[in-house]
């Protein structure tokens, strides 16, 4: 089930692109790939439509990528999206060559905001690269980066992260240069590399994060190699040994380490010397004319790395088999990882018997239940295909289902994101039907995307409000009835249940935008308008007050797009600005009245005229929360005052009074951006503090004498009680109005808690 508003406008985006709804960012991103090298323009010089096409394509693409857009268009269909998304396409060799450089590569993951943090969480070890598409040196690398990814495939994990498609996740992992190469362990700080880029340094490299030791067994009177073989069993673990000789073949030493890296925590890696050791190694065969490895007493005739840990992983014990008989108890008081199979497993079970080896620290035990033996268990749990479970040391009915990648990391990562998380999967015994307490319930799809972006930032919210609200997740495809009671229509649809009341969640797919939602049902920041509320409040509103009013209908996509930016720019303009809404569905006629013809129609009702309601309409093409917010902030009054040459010497320098100046160029991006921030600051220090512009290219040298030398540059100039003669004043490295404010009236209760004998000027570095 999904909503069918998606093919209303025009061609369904997933047809477009020939995926399936279920498709990964990988696949959407090869189809395109594929569909830009036979459709794209530059090769179709004779086809008058072919531009036309390709837009059509490209802006599939732009929307089936983002998480938030996804989401939108499988709920709203094309009226759910700004037309701009797909405008703009580059050229067929971007394309053919800078497009997509590892998606081909089965050794190198590529990741991307979505998955980053579990995988480098796991406890796996990752050497990744982070690369821009454009950039010609990311691009030299590309064919060693693939050998080395080869060469280490199940040591270590490679992956790869593409810059012009996560920028936000590589400025937030400190990223300024392509490539740049960083290895990361969990718990530690990532390490970057900065030699030479070819396979063998990469290697030298990579193999000293590999800490497992490799031993060497021998017998002495001191010590016995079957003293530390036996210890090693009664700890659970295996022994995998090299035998060597001057005869015969031996695995290398960095083979060896390579084997003690990827079976760390399962078998102890060794090896003896069979020239000096031939009694010991006699002991374990009756000759030695060839030298082999041994895992405990089972040969395997191989000496490739890869080859013996398939060996080893398929004769190492199963995970252990819970039945029904003892589930319940086993699940009472301790944390579980449990696999549910049905018969016998696949290939990727014999990779499960090392999760017991990555959760030993977090205390979780891994087992398995097999659904053919214990029907009866499977369908209580509503369990009817193989899967991941957590339980969470609570009892049987307090578990969450995986449904990320079927790979260990993500499995490993889903694991210790669960059990310190507070999100349960929801049946029909579970079900808040009755809303005692507040609940956040998640019905979703396994198969979308976007539903599966939206599970650990569940996870994150539920944290936060532990103890002030429960969390759970419906699946609408085993549970169609309780969704269509519901009237779910589309997925993800998260919804509020608080009392009788009910609310769906209209954001971004992250913790943040969850708690900010939350927090505005707690203490609304937008004004529900109705035709009289809106004539006492905003026509007969007071002078000097100011209101922004969002005129909107339910069932228009733009509409539902914005509600979350409106109530994040409501919150940024509290105290500066009212807000209000107006539901044209329901107030049809009083908003044709008001002139409303399209929506959303966003208008800011300034200062009273006697003649008119004087107000002004936004009509910026971006409507996010800072972008609308400074649009507001532009229509107020100014507070601050622009400065000379002669009152910044009169006024501040030899004035009475307290003064925070803002130092700026007009044709500095970051001084414009600052502007609205700081007549917002002029206005929380009005009456305390006075607040003036500089303009630093007019009055050049005034700058030059005060020492500024960046834009914009905010000081704070402080009276004493008599005339100053410091030109520098306090630096604050800040361009935040709050935090401006606040280190402002610290700096002035100092003061007057400490005045200085002498007049000066307090002077801080930067």
């Amino acid at each position: 089930m999904i909503s069918n508003l998606s093919i209303v406008y025009g061609v369904d985006y997933y047809e477009l692109l020939g995926v399936s709804r279920e498709a990964t960012t990988r696949e959407i991103r090869r189809a395109f790939k594929q569909l830009a090298l036979t459709m794209h323009p530059d090769k179709n010089p004779g086809d008058s439509e072919a531009h036309d096409k390709f837009l059509q394509v490209n802006r599939a693409y732009e929307v089936l990528k983002d998480e938030d857009l996804r989401k939108k268009y499988d709920k709203y269909g094309e009226k759910g999206l700004d037309e701009q998304q797909g405008g703009r396409y580059e050229s067929w060799n971007y394309y053919r060559y800078d497009f997509g450089i590892y998606d081909d590569d089965l050794e190198i993951i590529t990741l991307d905001s979505g998955d980053f943090e579990a995988a480098v969480n796991s406890g796996e070890i990752w050497f990744i690269n982070f690369y821009f598409p454009r950039c010609s040196h990311c691009h030299q690398l590309a064919p060693t980066w693939r050998e080395f990814a080869k060469e280490m495939d199940g040591v270590i994990r490679i992956g790869a992260v593409n810059c012009g498609d996560n920028n936000h996740l590589c400025r937030r992992k400190g990223i300024k240069s392509y490539p740049s190469l960083l290895i990361y362990r969990a718990g530690e700080t990532p390490e970057k590399y900065n030699g030479d880029r070819d396979k063998d340094d990469l290697v030298r490299f990579s193999m000293q994060f590999i800490t497992t030791s490799v031993t060497q067994l021998w017998q002495g009177e001191t010590r016995s190699a079957f003293t530390e073989i036996e210890s090693a069993f009664a700890s659970g673990l295996g022994w995998l040994i090299s035998f060597c000789s001057d005869t015969g073949d031996c695995l290398e030493p960095r083979t060896r380490q390579k084997l003690a890296g990827m079976l760390d925590g399962l078998v102890k890696v060794g090896w003896i010397d069979c020239t000096a050791e031939q009694p010991l190694c006699d002991s374990f065969q009756e000759t030695c004319s060839f030298c082999d490895v041994v895992l405990v007493f089972q040969w395997i005739n191989t000496l490739d790395s890869k080859e013996v840990y398939s060996q080893v992983i398929k004769h190492l014990p199963d995970l252990e088999l819970l039945s029904a008989d003892g589930f319940q108890a086993k699940l009472a008081h301790h944390r579980w990882l449990i696999s549910f199979t049905f018969g016998e497993g696949n290939a990727a079970s014999n990779e499960y018997k090392k999760l017991q080896a990555f959760l030993r620290n977090d205390h979780i035990q891994v087992g398995r239940v097999d659904c053919l033996a214990d029907v009866e268990l499977c369908h209580s749990l509503y369990i009817h295909k193989p899967c991941v479970a957590v339980f969470k040391g609570l009892g049987i009915h307090d578990f969450e289902i995986h449904y990320g990648k079927d790979v260990l990391y993500n499995i490993v990562g889903f694991a210790k994101d669960s059990i310190r998380a507070h999100v349960t999967a929801l049946r029909p015994e579970n079900f808040p039907s009755d809303r005692k307490e507040p609940w956040l319930v998640d019905f979703f799809a396994p198969w979308c995307p976007p539903c599966r972006a939206l599970l650990p930032e569940l996870r994150k919210a539920s944290i936060q409000l532990a103890g002030q609200m429960k969390f759970g997740t419906l699946d609408c495809t085993v549970h169609q009835s309780l969704c269509s009671t519901y009237k779910i229509q589309a997925y993800p649809t998260t919804v509020i249940f608080n009392g009788s009341s009910v609310h769906e969640y209209e954001g971004h797919h992250s913790a943040d935008g969850i708690l900010e939602f939350i927090q505005d049902l707690v203490n609304p920041s937008v004004v529900v308008l109705d035709p009289s509320s809106f004539t006492e409040r905003v026509t007969g509103r007071s002078v000097g007050q100011f209101w922004a009013v969002d005129f909107y209908a339910p069932w228009c996509g733009p509409c539902q797009a914005l509600k979350p930016e409106w109530r994040r720019m409501a919150r940024l303009l509290s105290g500066q600005i009212l807000v209000g809404s107006v539901d044209c569905q329901s107030f049809h006629s009083f908003c044709q009245q008001q002139g409303v013809r399209a929506y959303p129609e966003i208008r800011l009702y300034q200062k009273k005229s006697p003649k008119q309601d004087r107000y002004m309409t936004y009509n910026g093409w971006n409507r996010d929360a800072h972008s609308l917010r400074a649009w507001a902030l532009s229509a107020l009054p100014r507070v601050s005052v622009d400065l000379t040459p002669d009152t910044f010497r009169s006024q501040v320098l030899s004035g009475k009074d307290h003064w925070v100046l803002d130092f700026y160029a007009p044709w500095c991006g970051p001084c414009q951006h600052f502007a609205p921030e700081f007549e917002v600051l002029a206005r929380m220090l009005k009456g305390d503090v006075r607040t003036g512009k500089v303009d630093c290219q007019a009055h050049y040298h005034t700058c030059q004498s005060a020492g500024i030398t960046s834009y914009p540059t905010v000081r704070l100039y402080t009276y004493r009680g008599s005339k100053m003669f410091d030109h520098s004043g306090e630096i604050i490295n800040s361009r935040d109005a709050s935090v401006i404010a606040n280190t402002v009236r610290q700096r002035l209760q100092h003061l007057s808690l400490h005045k200085k004998p002498k007049d000066q000027t307090l002077v801080l570095p930067v």
